[in-house]
């Protein structure tokens, strides 16, 4: 069971990214181009996910423990440093050039995988970059 819950919350995420077109580049290159034919529909998508966090924060405190697992995985760190801005520095520029981060393109990995191929390797490569820089 402690396995079978975050399948089928990555299931249910993973749909919910498609039906709302986040998969798509052009939808999201269009969310992002705000002094050009700006395309307002993914501000729904981000605001019904603050909506569910906010609750779902809100709803952790009184319930003790979860159902799956012995304590809830709340992360704990607040210092913000080089590493952080930068990889959400690259983080920004690359969703914004290619307009795909890495849970719609995995999502849309399983509904297009050869148009996405190219980008989830140059996201896993992003990714082991700075594991190896660090190596040395």
């Amino acid at each position: 069971m402690k396995l079978l819950s975050p399948l089928l919350i990555g299931l249910l995420f993973g749909l919910g990214l498609v039906v709302s077109g986040m998969v798509n580049p052009e939808k999201v290159l269009g969310f992002l181009d705000l002094f050009g034919e700006w395309d307002p529909s993914l501000a729904f998508v981000m605001g019904g996910a603050v909506i569910v966090t906010f609750f779902g924060y809100r709803w952790i405190g009184p319930a003790g423990k979860p159902w799956f697992d012995l304590t809830y995985q709340i992360p704990s760190a607040t210092h913000i440093d080089t590493k952080l801005l930068a990889g959400a520095g690259f983080f920004g520029i690359g969703w914004g050039l290619v307009g795909l981060c890495p849970g719609p393109a995995l999502a849309g990995f399983f509904v297009e995988p050869w148009a996405l191929l190219v980008f989830i390797a140059g996201m896993l490569g992003g990714m082991l970059l700075p594991r190896l820089l660090n190596q040395f």
